[in-house]
């Protein structure tokens, strides 16, 4: 699946990784490993994936969260600067460490024609940056809940 996002949506998405980019910003030294604040606390899933999802996501509306299995579905939204078109996503927590292979994202895009929407593509690299994007803010937040942030 391909997705063509809007503008406004795409900056949207490009301001919050920018954030969790600055955020994460600091010293060069690397923090001593620490495997419980990498693992799951009180959730079924990775913390710092959940709650970096739920941020990005914080402007779609959604229609299921389950944290013990680690899933998150958004309703269909559409940019109000591109309403003939609409984005569902449905992202996936695989594990309690924080890792890239945690983490999956599928999107669906549609299009309205004649009064109709239509399934249309979405592009692999809209779902890779939305994967960066919640990646890079769950390594800020989990910098910060190290105190190095």
């Amino acid at each position: 699946m391909t997705v063509r996002l809007s503008s406004s949506l795409l900056t949207r998405l490009c301001v919050l990784a920018l954030v969790g980019a600055l955020a994460a910003c600091g010293g060069k030294s690397r923090p001593k490993a620490d495997l419980a604040a990498s693992k799951v606390t009180t959730i079924g899933v990775n913390s710092y994936l959940w709650r970096a999802t739920l941020d990005t996501l914080s402007f779609m509306p959604l229609v299921q969260t389950d944290s013990n299995g680690g899933v998150i579905v958004t309703d269909w939204y559409a940019n109000p600067s591109a309403p003939n078109e609409r984005m569902k996503l449905t992202v996936s927590i695989l594990d309690q460490d924080l890792r890239a292979d945690a983490l999956r994202v599928a999107a669906s895009r549609q299009v309205l024609q004649n009064g109709q929407w239509v399934d249309a593509p979405v592009k692999a690299a809209t779902v890779q940056k939305l994967e960066e994007i919640i990646l890079t803010r769950a390594r800020s937040l989990r910098h910060m809940a190290l105190g190095q942030g």
